[in-house]
């Protein structure tokens, strides 16, 4: 009987939360350039196409990550189910604000699945390009990717498609993230969602609280003899990314008598021309305090921010496919990436490391008391303190460079043979494995 062979190693945080998904893949070579993808799309590259994440983890071409995505035999939907159970795992019992957005993408031609000319709502305009409908979960400021799905086009639909609305993929992400067993708090949708009657008719029958965008003219049904009234404008803080807050005005507008559903009306200026810069949302929260509605609502905001960053970063447009399976699995793969950032993030805001590299020790004085490695770390003139998706991220490719700079230049230590040099280097790879993530040994064990 022949052994299997070991996966080739990567970086030590990165091999051990990728290794929760190592029963997915028969292949240990499938199960390698999963690892590779997750390198890739978490480093620095500007765009993560598959030569460049090749070049970056020492592979000589990107063909074996294009079979993978394309031709490997290894079933996305386990992947994504694996996904969400780790999810749920980390979550545990807390409820989620859930998020519901759409993102869509730019792309030329005809020849990918589902590309069509269509509003990209980032862009604000009517493009040639793809759009999915996307959901998020946040627990402590911390962002969770859940669900995505594409949106098929009826000009685009294949053989055996069914064409759905965008509100109606939004009701099957829901009743989805309910059957899992996600605990939803709130959800919160702009204005294609909220003024859908079929997906808030699924929102009450669920029982689930909501803070929905409407457009201004929404129309609420009015008893006669019975007038529509405003409320007097309340000021609050308005916090935003990277910037001081702002300060915002909203009031309650009330049609006829307060319901069970209630609407308020946001903007950054309270003057008599506020309807051309408002923002008209409705809720079925019971909370008093308009200010809490407010803030809570913002969140759509910053999620949506958020994403555009992690598009950015992770490279969720960077496919160069043209079959919606294999998108579909680069999502996926883009999906995991996401999650593994944000278990660091919520390990570097609620976790101690306690494992030190014994050759740092020697470099780090301290005459109080033994560093703790993340004390080590911080030594970095770059790393960052901060608990955000973003610093999570940045702090991690700190981590994954020397692993990186090491693949780039070793051609070079192959014609300049530098005595020691290569020793060194592995040093400093082997200071990086150090940095683990215990939470990761729990939930295999569970």
């Amino acid at each position: 009987m022949v052994t299997p062979r070991i996966a080739v190693s990567t970086v030590s945080f990165i091999d051990d939360y990728c290794q929760l998904y190592r029963n997915l893949f028969a292949d240990v070579r499938n199960f390698e350039s999963f690892k590779y993808l997750h390198v890739g799309m978490i480093s620095e590259l500007p765009r993560k196409t598959l030569p460049a994440i090749a070049r970056t983890v020492g592979l000589k071409d990107g063909q074996s990550l294009h079979h993978f995505l394309r031709d490997a035999v290894w079933e996305t939907s386990e992947l994504r189910k694996l996904r969400l159970w780790i999810t749920k795992f980390l979550i545990g019992d807390q409820e989620i604000t859930l998020c519901i957005d759409e993102t869509g993408d730019k792309k030329r031609g005809q020849t990918t699945d589902y590309v069509a000319r269509q509003y990209i709502g980032n862009l604000g305009k009517i493009e040639n390009g793809i759009v999915s409908v996307n959901s998020y979960g946040v627990v402590e400021g911390i962002t969770y990717p859940l669900i995505c799905k594409i949106f098929k086009h009826q000009r685009r639909l294949q053989a055996g498609d069914q064409y759905k609305p965008k509100p109606e993929l939004a009701v099957e992400i829901i009743r989805e993230l309910k059957a899992i067993g996600f605990k939803i708090k709130v959800v919160l949708a702009d204005c294609l969602y909220g003024e859908s009657e079929n997906i808030m008719k699924v929102i009450r029958r669920l029982k689930l609280n909501f803070i929905v965008s409407i457009r201004r003219e929404h129309a609420v049904w009015l008893p006669v003899g019975q007038q529509k009234r405003y409320n007097r404008w309340r000021t609050y803080e308005q916090p935003l990314v990277n910037r001081k807050p702002e300060k915002r005005f909203i009031r309650e507008i009330i049609f006829g008598q307060r319901r069970q559903i209630r609407y308020y009306q946001i903007t950054k200026d309270a003057t008599a021309n506020t309807d051309k810069n408002s923002w008209y949302i409705m809720t079925n929260l019971k909370n008093d305090i308009q200010e809490d509605i407010a803030l809570l609502y913002s969140l759509r905001n910053w999620i949506e921010y958020g994403f555009r960053q992690v598009k950015s970063e992770l490279g969720w447009a960077d496919f160069r496919l043209t079959d919606y399976a294999s998108i579909e699995r680069w999502w996926e793969i883009v999906m995991s990436a996401y999650l593994m950032v944000s278990c660091q993030a919520k390990h570097f805001k609620f976790k101690a490391l306690q494992t030190i590299p014994s050759d740092a020790q020697k470099d780090i004085q301290n005459d109080d008391s033994t560093p703790s490695l993340m004390d080590i770390f911080k030594v970095h003139p770059k790393w960052e303190k901060g608990t955000t998706w973003k610093s999570a991220l940045n702090n991690i490719r700190l981590i994954i460079q020397p692993y990186i700079f090491y693949w780039l230049i070793r051609p070079w230590l192959e014609i300049f043979r530098i005595p020691g040099f290569q020793r060194c280097f592995s040093k400093l790879i082997a200071n990086m494995n150090e940095f683990r993530v215990p939470l990761f040994d729990y939930v295999m064990a569970s």
